[in-house]
C-alpha cells in the first residue's frame, strides 16, 4: 500500500525528532538541524536532477547522516555510527525496503571517507552534503563530487 505524501512528510518529521533525541551537539552546532535542513535541500533538488535517484533515501540521509556526531571536529567514524543503527529503526521508523536501507546504511557509513559513487542516489546524498562545506570555510571541489547536477553548481 502507498503511503501518502502527507503520512510520508509525517514520518520524515518523526525520523527528524528522533535524530535530534540522538543528536549530542546542540541546535546551534556547525553539523546540527540547520545543516541537516539545508543538506535535505540540496539533496531533493540533486535528486530532481539525477536519474534513478531515491528521493526518499536522500531525505532520510539529510536527517540521519550526522546525528551521531561526538564533535564539531574530527569525528571519522560519525557516519558509521549513524550507519549502524538503521537497521533496527527501519520497521518502525523509516519504512525501507531492503535495497533503500542498504544504500542509506552505504551513504550515512561512507559519507565523510572523501568518495565518489556512481550510484545516483548515494552520489546525491554525498554530495548534498559536500555542497554544504563552504559553511567549514572548505570550497566543494569537483573532483569529490559525483553527479553532473552538482559539478554544475560550482
Amino acid at each position: 500500500m502507498m503511503k501518502s505524501s502527507n503520512t510520508r512528510a509525517n514520518n520524515l518529521e518523526v525520523v527528524r525528532q528522533w535524530a535530534l533525541k540522538q543528536f549530542s551537539l546542540g541546535h546551534s552546532s556547525i553539523h546540527g538541524p540547520d545543516h541537516w535542513e539545508k543538506v535535505y535541500e540540496n539533496g531533493v533538488m540533486l535528486a530532481g536532477k539525477t536519474s534513478g535517484a531515491d528521493v526518499l533515501v536522500v531525505k532520510l540521509f539529510s536527517l540521519l547522516h550526522d546525528c551521531r556526531r561526538e564533535n564539531n571536529h574530527y569525528d571519522p567514524d560519525h557516519g558509521r555510527r549513524a550507519a549502524e543503527n538503521l537497521e533496527q529503526i527501519n520497521e518502525e521508523l523509516l519504512h525501507l525496503s531492503d535495497d533503500q536501507l542498504a544504500l542509506l546504511e552505504q551513504a550515512c557509513a561512507g559519507h565523510a571517507d572523501g568518495f565518489t559513487s556512481s550510484n545516483p542516489t548515494i552520489g546525491c546524498c554525498w554530495d548534498a552534503d559536500r555542497l554544504e562545506l563552504p559553511r567549514a570555510g572548505i570550497k566543494p571541489k569537483a573532483r569529490f563530487l559525483s553527479t553532473a547536477a552538482a559539478r554544475k553548481l560550482i
